[in-house]
């Protein structure tokens, strides 16, 4: 443990040691937040004799949780962690509602809906396939759970026939999920609010078990968030919170920056530690990041520094238009790779739409150099995945309507939309779920014999494999599904052989993991359905690492971190960004800017076009105004610099070096 403190720097080591109240780490770009909070941990339990069970760490993605917990476990060797939570706000929430969901009025196998399940609801209500609006409706519900707004709330601020419409339709899409006994992702935090609210029992058996609560990225809270921590520490006020206001990116989702000052006036003995070195980037990219910042308003003043030297000047370069961008900008990265033999990996292209990537990939394939792009699509999202996933779902939770109905008609059974129609109504007649309507005396008599028969074989399936779940194999249970079924057959009858091949081999795959999660998690399936319900909607499907190019938004680069980055695209319009504009909005697209810079390790390069087309015309472009805020100091801006003679024989030399080195070896 000593030499772990041994490691750290007197901030770092003051945020670790301090437990005499609540406290808040403002950790600037690159300065170890992440091991401080490890490191608080092994504290607690080795130093301070605190149980693992009593401390629960929360973070924004499982792989940050994962990492986080593999850290902390390698820093207590042969320690016993059991019980030790390092969890998301999502995973914390659905932990509780899992245990308290009946003082809420579900039932414990309530169903977790992803934005799929909660889109067809919506275009259900609208009757309409609009997926555009079905998006909007679908944030602007999110919005509303993340403020705390209740479906009466909105309705009673609707300023307009439209926002009315719209309130309307939240409440109709909240009473439907109640009625599939479902929650969908907001719900997880939203719930519990409402849970300690209302239970003071249950709050403060909560309160009991989390006595010391760290949570990281603590300015990417929304207003929920907040609500909730507020709760979990009101009794004993043990916490560490860590975060940069000057990170804070997210308010498009609910994020409110304003949580991490609000912690000032809540908490009148808040302590306050800045961790301003950092361990990333040069002195040059720093001091581009700082003056970037520095034009926002600030609450908690800070300065990035560095021990790693001035390093390379960052430069700064205009285009012609974006196909000369991609192009010059894929070419710099092949002489990185075989000049300075950088790894394709080291290399990440940032840009502030996801737009921008397209004519990115194309050069980057003329030239044969490997990437991947931040946000495809998930493994859990997979047509083959889902169908699969709905079965378990349907097993696990009888009224998950929407599981229902893709299950009945996946594959094929002979059962139409005519029936399914007459079934939805006499369900919503009783008020009871398509399952449970499907076996009832008064709707067996309304359809054709043949078609009865179908519904009944396939409930009472469903219904077999529900007994067996908690008590057989998790093994056999999936191979008699998969063998009833007869998915792989349904795969070669609906798609080419190819095709078809590679699904199946998806599903094969699913219940592999699944079965080696049940053997060595000790799990049945009923644990295991609770697991994946909530993995598929965090979209976090383990990935191999690959050397390739990165292509990412700003906003999906956040917390990561590249030898060689190319900021692209650096216009007005595009960042900031054309609806960003007003003095409120101007602050977050600085701060993006801000993140975009201090992803860089050795090497920032900037670049803009002169030219864009947009709408289909060439329009002249003005480049962003953040560049002229990173000022002159050790910045090359390579525009001026071709125009100017090049007199030093010696940099003539290394130029033309440069270029024999690269025609020779095949560059």
């Amino acid at each position: 443990m000593q030499n772990l403190l041994a490691k750290l720097n007197p901030q770092q080591l003051e945020a670790v040691k301090y437990l005499d109240g609540p406290l808040l780490v403002i950790a600037g770009a690159g300065s170890g937040k992440t091991r401080v909070i490890t490191t608080k941990i092994a504290y607690l339990i080795k130093i301070r004799n605190i149980a693992p069970h009593l401390i629960t760490a929360i973070t924004f993605t499982n792989k940050a949780a994962n990492e986080m917990a593999d850290r902390v476990s390698s820093s207590l060797v042969g320690i016993n962690c059991s019980g030790l939570s390092v969890t998301t706000f999502h995973s914390l929430g659905l932990k509780i509602l899992r245990q308290e969901a009946i003082h809420l009025g579900y039932k414990q196998n309530f169903s977790l809906f992803d934005s799929a399940d909660s889109a067809k609801i919506i275009s259900d209500t609208l009757c309409t396939t609009d997926k555009i609006l079905i998006r909007e409706l679908q944030q602007k519900i999110s919005l509303w759970k993340n403020t705390l707004t209740t479906p009466n709330d909105a309705i009673a601020k609707a300023n307009d026939g439209i926002e009315l419409e719209h309130a309307k339709i939240y409440q109709i899409y909240q009473d439907t999920l109640k009625s599939y006994q479902a929650m969908d992702f907001d719900d997880l935090i939203k719930l519990p609010i409402e849970l300690f609210e209302t239970n003071l029992e249950a709050l403060y058996r909560w309160q009991q078990k989390i006595q010391y609560l760290l949570i990281d990225e603590y300015q990417d809270t929304n207003e929920c968030q907040y609500r909730l921590i507020k709760y979990l520490v009101s009794r004993n006020r043990q916490f560490t919170a860590v975060g940069d206001d000057d990170q804070s990116i997210y308010a498009w989702r609910g994020a409110n920056i304003q949580n991490i000052h609000n912690l000032n006036m809540d908490y009148s003995d808040l302590k306050i530690v800045k961790l301003e070195q950092n361990y990333r980037s040069s002195t040059t990219i720093l001091q581009a990041a700082n003056n970037v910042i520095q034009n926002n308003p600030k609450v908690f003043e800070k300065k990035l520094w560095s021990n790693y030297g001035i390093g390379e000047a960052i430069k700064i370069t205009a285009y012609h238009d974006d196909e000369a961008e991609a192009d010059a900008v894929s070419r710099k990265i092949m002489m990185k790779h075989k000049l300075n033999n950088a790894r394709f990996s080291d290399c990440a292209i940032l840009y502030r739409n996801n737009h921008q990537s397209r004519v990115f990939e194309q050069a980057l394939r003329n030239l044969q150099i490997p990437y991947t792009i931040s946000g495809g699509q998930s493994f859990f999202e997979k047509t083959e995945i889902k169908d699969i996933l709905s079965y378990l779902r349907l097993i696990y939770n009888q009224d998950d309507d929407v599981a229902f109905i893709r299950t009945l008609t996946t594959p094929k059974r002979g059962i139409g939309i005519t029936t399914i129609e007459k079934l939805s109504q006499y369900a919503r007649h009783r008020q009871i779920s398509l399952f449970e309507a499907m076996f009832e005396e008064g709707f067996i008599q309304s359809i054709d014999e043949s078609k009865s028969e179908i519904l009944l074989e396939f409930g009472n399936f469903i219904n077999k494999l529900q007994f067996r779940m908690d008590k057989d194999e998790v093994k056999s249970i999936l191979d008699e599904l998969l063998n009833t079924i007869r998915y792989e057959n349904y795969l070669y009858e609906y798609e080419t052989a190819k095709i078809a091949e590679k699904k199946w081999g998806n599903v094969l795959q699913l219940i592999k993991w699944l079965e080696k999660k049940s053997l060595t998690d000790n799990k049945n399936l009923t644990e295991l359905i609770q697991m994946i319900n909530l993995i598929s909607i965090l979209d976090e499907h383990n990935k191999v690492e690959v050397d390739a190019v990165k292509l990412s938004t700003l906003h999906a680069a956040k917390g990561l971190e590249y030898q060689y980055v190319f900021l692209i695209g650096c216009e007005e319009g595009i960042i900031p960004h054309q609806d960003s504009l007003s003095d409120e909005k101007i602050t977050e697209e600085r701060r993006l800017m801000y993140v975009g810079i201090t992803r860089a390790k050795l090497e920032l390069n900037i670049s803009y076009c002169e030219q864009r087309k947009s709408s289909g015309e060439l329009r002249t472009t003005e480049r962003s105004r953040f560049i002229t805020e990173i000022g002159e100091n050790n910045v090359i801006d390579e525009k001026k610099r071709n125009q100017q003679k090049i007199t030093n024989q010696d940099e003539l030399n290394e130029k033309l070096n440069s270029i024999r080195k690269l025609l020779y070896n095949g560059g």
